[in-house]
């Protein structure tokens, strides 16, 4: 791109200019950080960016976004990658695969976009080291999405490196949404002065300042405008340029200005300038290629140049964008078709199979299957480098050229599938406005319902939720006897989905739910054994239903890592049901490091929001609080909000006002998430527990109890039964007893018998204090750090009030430490109360965490004191080493503590 200020350099933009040269500052002394500048056509971004570099005292990198460019996958990358080739050996081998596989240079799985985001923070990093790094990237519009959102996850994770990223670009594409975290710019027309000397120093002879202040006015001081425009004759034949009441619409003129130069030239010329305005790689051997089967002399090139509608060096380049579309749109159509027939002719010769596809396409009019097969293979391409956006939008145009019919309805279904992996939900919806299920076989329309459902999930449409599970059920039947496969994953996700929407679901019940995934269980392999499983969960007896689940959980843990990543609520479910604490914990972990390892951070986001639930029942706080941070740091990653992630059963341990943690879940069911809802009541009568507020306990979970829920409602019976018989309903908390001793006599949990031996105690079944101690004794075993301290609580008071109060005060101070350990804040002052009414002395908690540490530098520390080495946390946190290696000194210095191993004795073993 022309700079559109010079000669003279810059007027007008000093605060820009300086806001621009304190982020380039910042980054040399170690303070990494992005800025995205946005403005119209002609508003000089390209003139502020390239006005930083010679000044930046860093390496300088540059990247520019090219229309023909943006169908294809992580072109940009591989442009950058090519660029800092030396720099590849220095990162993790996992993250240089997926750059390689990203770029089309290996094979491999499709890699996730986060994971290459990873991979190009940690290129940036290294390269950064000796000199720093400025990275500029201009006509960011134009980049194609998976590069652009690879950028957007680098800029949010900037940190400590010495790399500053400079991305400018015009409010198109979606630009703005997908670097949505990003500091922004704006650039607006200059004020009058500046705007005034700018158009006078640009011609021979001065304007007058009647007709400065109305050329300024008319281009509302858009510098390009100004500068070109004003050597256009015309413009002193516009006697009344902007003096009624509208704006003069500056990109009309211009592009007539430009359209008129271009006219000027001889035709071969203009022929030479529409094939490299249908073309924008700038690629000069593509163009002579091209332009040899036109029979064009490569010189009339250096007409273009002289005329200053383009630059023919390194790459051919346009003075702006509107002079690409002055010369594009001017042609007819049947001149466009020659030479997208030419480029993608010259596209094949060079072996660039998506762009040859890409201009095959546009060279055709009507429909054309030949074409439309092309297309597919490309977008088969973009799909194994992980390029959803691109294999989407490679689809759609592949369905415009197909004839109608099945194949048609087939390609935008698949379209669609792309479009909402990429995030676009409003996208696949418009694609699948186009199949006609009379059209297509049943497999297809099984796949636009699963794409219609999710879509709905997406943008969080309340019937689609309630109604998910019924439309996974829909497109499971019309697989069936089609595509196993699919089938049996379409009922997984059913069961999925119904633990979402809990007790409201709609348009099928939880019987009905459970026979059809029966009836999909029929062919052999995992899948089969864990939908015998579920089944076996919803219809069976617990007696009987214990061994198919035990078999379909050991067939989940028994998957490899990778396999894992989209089981969470399975593992979750399946482990509660049979009470197994420790092989949830472990599944959940494993699936969180493959998403991790993956760069899977939407799996990743389901996962620890998962895991937090499962810790609030049958195992710690801490762990839950943990999981819930970084859920927020995972979503920063991701570019939404971290602030606005809310678990309100986390909110309810934490000691928020009930009022907002009530209201968090009444909206939660009003947009039908009945899980949240569930997950939250029983939350908040637990908090009741804590505050010896009994009967609230009880009306939050009577309901919950009387409308049990699947493997859900069991996990809640030793706290009903605790609530029963403290606001006088023994009967009920004799039966929640019974039934959970009998579950623990079936399922040998040594987490189930402790809350059943509790339960059973409270409830005054025969030998009390024996069944305090062996509940005491069971949980010992467990991870259910919380639960241990809650069973040392009920056996104090139980002691107190038998007036034995030494032996009250040893096991209060017991549920102080552990409750401390759990981070059961919650219990501390209910414990504290009856160990001051035994006769002990309230000591303070034992502390777990030390001083207070940000999430990142928790999370740091945990891993640091576990053995991982710094690269090992970067990747698993997606950060740069540079930035972990300043967290650990952060946390050292906040511990005083100087060694890894002095880490890991101050944390202590309980970190997940």
């Amino acid at each position: 791109m022309f700079p559109v200020h010079r000669p003279g350099g810059l007027l007008g933009r000093e605060s820009e200019q300086r806001r621009v040269v304190e982020m380039i500052g910042a980054a040399r002394n170690g303070h990494g950080s992005a800025l995205l500048v946005l403005g119209e056509p002609g508003m000089g971004k390209t003139a502020l960016v390239d006005d930083a570099s010679p000044g930046a005292g860093m390496q300088v990198l540059r990247l520019d976004g090219f229309e023909s460019e943006s169908a294809m996958p992580y072109a940009a990358v591989e442009r950058l990658t090519g660029q800092l080739r030396e720099h590849l050996a220095q990162i993790p081998e996992r993250q240089r695969l997926t750059l390689r596989v990203a770029s089309g240079a290996a094979e491999g799985s499709p890699p996730d976009r986060f994971l290459v985001g990873l991979g190009v923070l940690s290129l940036l990093a290294a390269a950064s080291t000796r000199r720093g790094l400025l990275c500029t990237v201009d006509d960011a519009h134009l980049l194609d999405r998976e590069s652009l959102e690879a950028f957007a996850f680098v800029a949010r994770r900037l940190g400590v490196e010495r790399v500053a990223l400079l991305v400018a670009g015009r409010e198109e594409r979606g630009l703005d949404a997908v670097l949505r975290g990003v500091p922004v710019l704006r650039l607006a027309g200059l004020s009058p002065g500046p705007a005034a000397a700018l158009l006078n120093r640009s011609v021979t002879g001065p304007f007058t300042p009647t007709a400065t202040a109305a050329i300024v006015r008319a281009t509302e001081g858009n510098p390009l405008a100004l500068v070109d425009l004003a050597a256009d004759p015309l413009l002193r034949e516009m006697t009344d340029l902007g003096l009624g009441p509208d704006p003069v619409p500056v990109g009309q003129h211009l592009e007539a200005h430009y359209l008129r130069r271009v006219m000027h030239l001889p035709a071969e010329s203009q022929r030479w300038l529409l094939l490299a305005a249908a073309d924008s790689t700038g690629q000069h051997g593509l163009l002579e290629a091209a332009g040899a089967a036109l029979a064009l002399d490569p010189a009339r090139g250096d007409d273009a140049e002289a005329a200053g509608l383009v630059h023919l060096d390194p790459a051919v380049g346009f003075r702006h964008p509107l002079v690409r579309s002055a010369v594009y749109g001017s042609a007819s159509r049947a001149e466009r078709r020659r030479v997208h027939g030419a480029l993608a002719e010259a596209a094949a010769k060079l072996g660039l199979v998506e762009s040859e596809a890409w201009h095959a396409s546009r060279a055709v009019s009507g429909t054309d299957e030949d074409v439309a097969e092309r297309l597919v293979h490309a977008a088969e391409l973009a799909g194994r480098r992980g390029g959803s956006s691109s294999r989407a939008s490679i689809l759609a145009r592949a369905a415009e050229l197909t004839p109608a019919g099945p194949l048609r309805g087939e390609r935008l279904v698949g379209a669609a599938e792309g479009a909402l992996e990429a995030g676009a939900a409003d996208v696949a919806g418009r694609l699948l406005a186009g199949v006609r299920d009379a059209e297509v076989d049943r497999v297809t329309r099984g796949r636009a319902i699963l794409v219609r459902s999710a879509a709905a999930l997406f943008v969080g449409d309340p019937d689609g939720v309630r109604a998910s599970t019924a439309e996974q059920l829909r497109a499971a039947d019309e697989f069936h006897g089609h595509d196993v496969e699919r089938e049996q994953r379409a009922l997984l996700q059913a069961f999925e989905r119904c633990s979402s929407a809990d007790r409201l679901l709609v348009g099928v019940d939880v019987q009905a739910l459970g026979r059809r995934i029966a009836v999909g269980a029929g062919a052999p392999g995992p899948a089969s054994v864990i939908l015998r499983g579920i089944a076996a969960l919803i219809l069976e007896p617990y007696d009987r239903a214990v061994g198919p689940a035990r078999a379909a959980f050991d067939a989940i843990l028994g998957l490899p890592d990778r396999q894992m990543l989209h089981l969470g609520t399975l593992i979750a479910a399946i482990g509660a049901f049979l009470w197994d604490d420790a092989g949830r914990r472990a599944g959940l972990e494993r699936a969180m490091r493959a998403a991790r390892d993956t760069g899977a951070l939407q799996a990743l986001d389901t996962l620890l929001w998962v895991g937090a639930l499962s810790e609030l029942m049958g195992g710690t706080v801490t762990r839950a609080r943990a999981y819930d941070g970084t859920v927020r740091e995972v979503r920063r990653a991701m570019g939404y909000d971290g602030e606005n992630v809310v678990n309100a059963a986390v909110m309810a341990w934490n000691g928020d006002p009930e009022p907002t943690v009530d209201a968090i879940g009444q909206g939660a069911a009003a947009a039908g998430w009945g899980g949240v809802e569930a997950s939250t009541t029983a939350a908040l009568a637990v908090r009741n527990l804590a505050q010896r507020r009994y009967g609230s306990a009880f009306e939050r979970l009577h309901p919950l109890v009387a409308d049990p829920f699947l493997q859900v409602t069991p996990l809640h019976l030793a706290d009903y039964a605790e609530a029963a018989v403290r606001s006088g309903h023994r009967e009920d908390a004799a039966r929640a007893a019974v039934a959970l001793g009998e579950r623990a006599e079936v399922n040998g949990s040594a987490w189930c018998r402790g809350l059943a031996e509790r339960a059973l105690a409270l409830a005054g079944t025969d030998d009390v204090e024996s069944r305090y101690r062996a509940s005491i004794d069971a949980l010992a075993t467990t991870g259910a750090v919380v639960e241990l301290a809650r069973s040392h609580l009920v056996y104090g008071e139980w002691l107190r009030r038998a007036r034995r109060r030494r032996d009250a005060a040893a096991q209060l101070r017991l549920a102080s430490d552990h409750a401390a350990r759990g981070g059961a804040t919650v219990f501390q002052d209910r414990i504290h109360a009856e160990l001051v009414a035994a006769g002990g002395s309230a000591r303070a908690p034992v502390p777990t965490s030390g001083p207070d540490l940000t999430t990142q530098e928790r999370a740091v520390a945990r891993m640091a004191a576990s053995g991982r080495t710094n690269a090992e946390i970067a990747a698993r946190m997606f950060l740069s080493p540079n930035t972990v290696d300043y967290h650990l000194r952060k946390v050292f210095q906040k511990l005083g503590v100087t060694s890894r191993r002095q880490l890991a004795d101050h944390l202590g073993p309980v970190a997940p």
